[in-house]
């Protein structure tokens, strides 16, 4: 028998609204949303906003009778172009009127129709191949008067670009303008350069490499995606009073020159020549006489000025610092750097050696039997063509002798632990390299912590692992693909959203995914997809539109709007919904699988809604599969049919979400008929499935194609498909996830503790034991001896981390109220944890939940944001609902 004590500890009132945001930013300039929307948090110690008021500029609100405080569309006047808009606000709650909250801005960017520059190429002697290519210089000295007025450079490019006013490195953005689908969105960035102008002459410069534009990028290297020229487009503004003078911009009177980066390359690596470096290059008095003009181009993709765009994700940067935690020499003229962690991003090099010194930097993610770096887990392997791929991640320093020089390659990325020097002649000190973490520079919001140090050793490597594959696009891994595959974020973005804000890099994302699109409605199995031109090659259009990829084109906007309340992205996206649905519905009627057809020549009525067709990737990497038949000869209706009747569904609801009352009808009797598809097609007469996987029954149970009566039968065999496997993990890709949840939520907690604790492969723990510290792509990474195998940095089997959020802390968001402005605590202690933590910033504000289990009591403090209101479940099934505050309950254990 159990007991429950339950009382509510007071907090402490502020009186303003805090932590202003516009969009999914803290702060914005040089945005092209010209009425953006407007979040804030409540007081501390109110509960509930009754209305609010806004001030920006001259502009007032009035009183506004509204409890919303997220994304709140602006209904004040537009910005122009590089007006600075302040505002501010103040509530009305339960605790009385609030005072006027600190000042947030936002600034307008430049609408296309402002923009009075040229694009500008480099001028290039000789073509050379992908990953050969140097970075440019491009410089132009112009005049001022007026130096002390606010100023603002507006940039970007084809390919990848660092600015330079005056010597001084524009901002602390890496890899600009970022990578997009270019041909429909390209980024503009904003520089504030108030201050950093002179009296008379001055230069504005820049340093252009391939990036993504042009140089060599995914699995198969392919050079070249958009076009074979990069280009640099910019323009440097100067504000007096309020009018804007264009004082500096990109056009014919330019020059520009190969510099000290011969050669610069995303996937390949870079190489530094700074015997070839020209000093004070980017500053006024420079002789540039022996340069050559830069050719001002107008090509159709250069004159699509409607292209131009902001991001609402925030910039890529090097966000944190590694030294390095040891360093050996395997063999003489080697030395081995380890940084203790795999990361995506580049080492920083002060100790470069005498004149004339060569340096050979290889970069890799684990080492061999002799301590030495490997690599040959990452070659790309086409076995069709029958060619290997370069691995790359290689980069070359050429020294000049000259103190004060540092290696520091901004225009390529590399994912590494270890990194392998060549060539120096002494050794090399801790204090001399660095490990700079590089990636999209998302706000913290999710936190982990328990009494088992190898699962809070497991949580880091998922956080770890995600950082290193959100570098402006959410790729699959920082080596061997470096692409963003659909497939990857549509699994992992509900843990990602957990553990970061990922609003805008999402919002991004999508925008990119929509724009690349095929005609017929196919998802690419990555975005952005540089290989257009690839689409007439059948084989490659064939190996595109796979279920559970294809997907995320629903399944990425439903869980963006569920963990941020964002209604618009539903609306954004609501078409390239509507068009993936479209395209797998008619793979499902026009389409069967061979055998199926050989079984029943004449179609069956329900096979008009199983896809069945076409190809698929299927429950990738599964432990161990009966069948051996290549992945592309299988018959995958299960994964298909059930991603299908998912995203049908969804859609239904999204379009009610949206007013779209007759569609909601339609996709809801559409996903009707699939559900029956699914159900006569895998489910036998006894009740049990066709397909007896682990992975098969774990869907079927995630997504609801089993009936309500099946679902404690469905549950049992699938703990003795694992019990069968001696209580190890047997799915893949696409059920990873699912597969602690739905066995906690079946009533067979304790199995999933034993799988979370499970520490011979195929485990998690596996991984951690052999000093994983990013999540491995493959279940057997690090073979017995040590051989590594495939990726170690794909986050995808890391989504199992939210199931220490959702179930072993208990943080749930629900689905009829997005944002957590309800949500649940029910922690489901176990696995013989005493402890545990979990602590989340919701848009609302922060969520705790936080329990410890002491002679046979169980306690629980959990922390309700203002605005909000939580159902909180103790162990013993106890239950009250929470509004704002911290609450400390307690029960008795049975």
């Amino acid at each position: 028998m159990s007991e429950c004590a339950h009382g509510t500890d007071s907090v402490p009132t502020t009186s303003a609204p805090t932590h202003l945001r516009v969009e999914h930013t803290d702060d914005t300039l040089g945005t092209d949303v010209r009425r953006p929307r407007l979040s804030w948090r409540l007081p501390a110690g109110s509960h509930r906003q009754t209305a609010y008021r806004i001030r920006a500029g001259d502009w007032d609100s009035g009183r506004i009778e509204s409890d919303r405080s997220v994304l709140l569309p602006f209904t004040g006047p537009e910005a122009a172009p590089g007006q600075r808009m302040d505002w501010r606000v103040m509530v009305w709650t339960d605790a009385g009127e609030s005072e006027w909250s600190e000042t947030s801005s936002w600034e307008a960017g430049l609408r296309p129709g402002d923009w009075t520059a040229a694009w500008i190429e480099p001028a290039e002697e000789r073509e050379l191949p992908a990953g050969a290519r140097p970075a440019y210089l491009l410089r132009h000295e112009f005049a001022v008067e007026d130096a002390a007025s606010p100023a603002r450079v507006y940039a970007t490019a084809h390919g990848v670009y660092e600015l330079f006013l005056n010597g001084t490195r524009l901002g602390d953005h890496e890899l600009s303008p970022g990578f997009t689908a270019y041909r429909t969105r390209l980024h503009v960035q904003t520089h504030d350069v108030t201050g950093l102008l002179r009296p008379g002459a001055n230069v504005l410069a820049a340093v252009l490499s391939d990036g993504w534009f042009r140089g060599r990028t995914g699995y198969h290297r392919i050079p070249d995606g958009y076009g074979p020229r990069t280009a640099l487009l910019a323009e440097l503004h100067v504000r007096s009073g309020d009018a804007d003078a264009v004082v500096a911009r990109t056009g014919p009177g330019w020059r520009s020159t190969a510099g000290e980066v011969v050669a610069a390359d995303l996937m390949d690596g870079q190489q530094v020549d700074f015997t070839r470096a020209s000093p004070g290059w980017h500053q006024a008095g420079f002789d540039d006489s022996t340069w050559p003009h830069v050719t001002a181009v107008e090509g159709p993709l250069n004159a699509d000025i409607g292209r131009l765009t902001t991001s609402p994700a925030p910039p890529v940067r090097v966000v944190e610092r590694l030294a390095p935690v040891a360093i050996s020499s395997p063999r003489p003229g080697v030395q081995v750097v380890d940084f203790g962690q795999n990361i995506n991003g580049w080492i920083r090099l002060t100790e470069l050696g005498p004149r004339g010194t060569v340096l050979t930097l290889t970069h890799g993610e684990a080492l061999d039997a002799d301590g030495d770096v490997t690599t040959d887990h990452l070659a790309g392997v086409d076995e069709l063509a029958g060619r290997t791929y370069d691995v790359g991640q290689i980069d070359h320093v050429v020294s000049a002798g000259r103190a004060g020089d540092v290696f520091e390659p901004r225009h390529t990325t590399h994912g590494f632990r270890y990194v392998r020097v060549e060539g120096l002649p002494g050794p090399l000190a801790p204090a001399d390299m660095s490990a700079a973490v590089v990636h999209t520079d998302l706000r913290r919001t999710g936190w982990f912590r328990c009494s088992d140090e190898r699962i809070n050793r497991l949580h880091e490597a998922a956080v770890w692992s995600f950082r290193g594959n959100a570098c402006d696009v959410p790729t699959d891994c920082p080596t061997r693909e470096r692409a963003g595959f659909t497939g990857d974020w549509q699994v992992f973005l509900p843990t990602a959203a957990f553990l970061y804000d990922v609003a805008g890099f999402s919002v991004k994302w999508l925008r990119d995914l929509a724009a690349d699109q095929w005609p017929d409605g196919r998802v690419p199995n990555w975005a952005p997809e540089p290989g257009l031109d690839r689409r007439a090659d059948e084989m490659y259009a064939f190996m595109n539109g796979s279920a559970g990829w294809g997907d995320a084109a629903v399944l990425v906007p439903w869980y963006t709007y569920l963990a941020y309340d964002d209604t618009d992205v539903l609306a954004e996206q609501y078409e390239s919904m509507t068009r993936w649905v479209a395209f797998a519905a008619n793979g499902a009627r026009n389409g069967r699988f061979g055998a199926r057809a050989e079984a029943h020549p004449e179609p069956r009525p329900h096979e008009e809604f199983l896809w069945d067709a076409g190809f698929h990737w299927g429950e990738w990497l599964e432990p161990e599969q009966a069948d051996d038949t290549p992945f592309y000869f299988q018959d995958h209706g299960a994964v298909a049919t059930a991603y299908l009747y998912m995203s049908s569904r969804l859609l239904s609801r999204i379009a009610h979400i949206l007013g779209k009352t007759s569609d909601a009808e339609r996709y809801g009797h559409y996903a009707d008929h699939v559900l029956a598809a699914w159900r006569t097609e895998f489910i036998r007469p006894d009740g049990t499935l066709t397909v007896d996987t682990q992975a098969n029954h774990v869907r079927a149970l995630a997504f609801g194609v089993v009936p309500e009566e099946l679902r404690a039968k469905t549950a049992e065999r699938l703990v003795a498909l694992v019990r069968a496997a001696d209580t190890h993990i047997g799915t893949g890709f696409l059920a990873t996830p699912y597969l602690l949840p739905v066995l906690a939520d079946t009533g067979h907690l304790d199995v999933a503790y034993e799988l979370l604790f499970q520490d011979t492969r195929p485990s998690w723990l596996a991984m951690i034991d052999r000093g994983a510290t990013t999540i491995w792509e493959d279940w057997d990474g690090i073979a017995d001896d040590g051989t590594p195998k495939a990726s170690l940095n794909h986050y995808s089997k890391g989504a199992v981390v939210s199931f220490l959020h959702g179930h072993t802390a208990g943080i749930r968001l629900r689905e009829d109220a997005p944002g957590y402005r309800h949500f649940d605590i029910r922690p489901q202690p176990g696995g013989g944890l005493t402890w545990a933590e979990a602590d989340l910033d919701s848009p609302y504000g922060r969520i705790a939940a936080h329990w410890r289990i002491a002679d046979a009591r169980f306690h629980l403090t959990a922390v309700v944001p203002p605005g909000t209101t939580a159902t909180i479940t103790l162990p013993d099934g106890t239950s009250v609902d929470a509004t704002a505050g911290s609450h400390s309950l307690g029960c008795v254990l049975s």
